[in-house]
């Protein structure tokens, strides 16, 4: 049988509203049909894994994670994570509205610990002037530029905004929405840790007239020891209210 987990309620937080991705300012996103600013992807998925590493916390070590952002929250607005382990061993998370309605949903998994780690993606420099995403500067397999930052906090949303990071830190964006992430942890951080954050082109696309981004990153701790890697989708261009 299914074991429903501990109930999480939390209220959102916009916590970038100052941000350079202005999706997040309450103006700007209404240009796109939205209420407000949008609270970032990354908190909310900081909100669903709260009950996860509660009830398994050697997740953070070898765990899994694939979540799909599909309606935002908005700053005030209460947050119900909702996750139950499933037979298989698969946790399945929703983050609803107080109405019930879904507004991310994802499934979580612990994987054998001596799991064959993926080769080491190269470094690269970071764009002294940061081009304007395209079609013809997002292809399959381009080297990003190398993101390197010392952390303060390991809790899972800090290591998931490395990937929001290095694709700010590589293209000149106008607002953009994160999508989606499939998060795999290959070792635990820890606080003091340099975060090397490597990524490359995956795959761009354009979808009900969004265009979409996807890149492989890669986070590894102090040159000698991979953290996480990360398949993340982001809208770096949403179709405008109208447009």
């Amino acid at each position: 049988m299914s074991r429903p987990l501990p109930l999480y309620r939390v209220r959102a937080v916009n916590t970038a509203p100052d941000s350079e991705n202005k999706i997040h300012d309450d103006q700007i996103a209404a240009q796109y049909g939205f209420r407000g600013g949008l609270v970032p992807g990354v908190t909310v998925y900081g909100y669903m894994m709260a009950p996860i590493v509660e009830d398994a916390r050697e997740w953070l070590e070898h765990g899994s994670m694939a979540v799909r952002f599909l309606e935002p929250f908005y700053d005030g607005e209460a947050v119900i994570v909702r996750a139950e382990a499933a037979d298989d061993g698969a946790i399945h998370v929703a983050a609803e509205r107080e109405d019930g309605s879904v507004c991310a949903k994802g499934i979580a998994k612990i994987r054998a610990a001596d799991t064959t780690e993926p080769g080491w993606y190269l470094e690269n420099t970071l764009p002294r002037e940061r081009p304007v995403p395209e079609r013809d500067n997002l292809i399959p397999g381009t080297l990003l530029g190398t993101l390197v930052e010392k952390i303060d906090t390991t809790e899972p949303h800090r290591l998931l905004l490395f990937s929001n990071h290095i694709l700010m830190r590589n293209f000149k964006l106008g607002p953009w929405i994160h999508a989606a992430s499939e998060v795999t942890n290959w070792s635990a951080a820890k606080p003091g840790d340099e975060i090397s954050a490597r990524g490359l082109i995956h795959d761009s696309f354009e979808r009900k007239g969004h265009e979409f981004v996807v890149m492989d990153v890669m986070l590894i701790a102090n040159e000698k020891r991979l953290l996480q890697t990360v398949r993340h989708t982001a809208i770096y261009r949403p179709a405008r209210k109208g447009g």
